[in-house]
């Protein structure tokens, strides 16, 4: 992959490239604890999508750096990226078979937006549809989306990742990253 694994400072600066980042607007970003366990060092966050009008779910995502000197031979590198991303969509669409391969673009596009150079990227999507009965009956019937990817960096530069991430968690929840300055327009 061309990282120099031998690199002393490589998780600091890691750390250091994501918390140069200012999140996009719409979308809450707090650091979590990071599984134990899984490799020497982690940074991990999570998202909630605030953009939009009312107080209704409308997505949530986590974002978990892992880094392990020794190269995992599964990931193939030094560093993995996990994501998950989930967001309520119309009933309707829950059924739909290509928004699977649409959530899959939106991640890979966001990605390349963001210049993050990756190998090994991997993914589910998961439809959800779920109707209520008996005592949950008024829930009626709703749908959701859910994303778990990852994939492995090609740097200690995680911050096109992390902002690819962000701009994907606000995709799937239905809303666009704009430029600073610039505001959506009430219709």
């Amino acid at each position: 992959m061309g990282i120099d694994s031998s690199t002393p400072h490589y998780f600091e600066e890691l750390v250091n490239s994501v918390s140069a980042i200012h999140w996009p607007e719409g979308l809450d970003v707090h650091p979590i604890d990071a599984p134990t366990g899984l490799a020497p060092n982690a940074l991990a966050f999570a998202a909630d999508v605030t953009a939009g009008p009312g107080k209704h779910d409308r997505g949530t995502g986590r974002l978990i750096f892992l880094d392990d000197p020794s190269e995992p031979a599964g990931w193939g590198g030094r560093t993995r990226a996990i994501i998950f991303a989930q967001s309520p969509i119309e009933p309707l669409m829950g059924g739909h078979d290509e928004l699977a391969h649409v959530a899959w673009s939106w991640l890979t596009e966001s990605l390349a937006m963001a210049g993050a150079s990756y190998d090994h990227p991997a993914a589910t999507v998961t439809r959800v549809v779920s109707v209520g009965f008996g005592e949950l009956s008024a829930q009626g019937r709703g749908s959701q989306i859910e994303v778990r990817a990852s994939w492995s960096p090609s740097s200690s530069d995680a911050k096109p990742h992390a902002e690819a991430w962000a701009r994907f968690v606000l995709y799937l929840a239905g809303f666009d990253v704009l430029p600073d300055g610039v505001s959506a327009m009430g219709l």
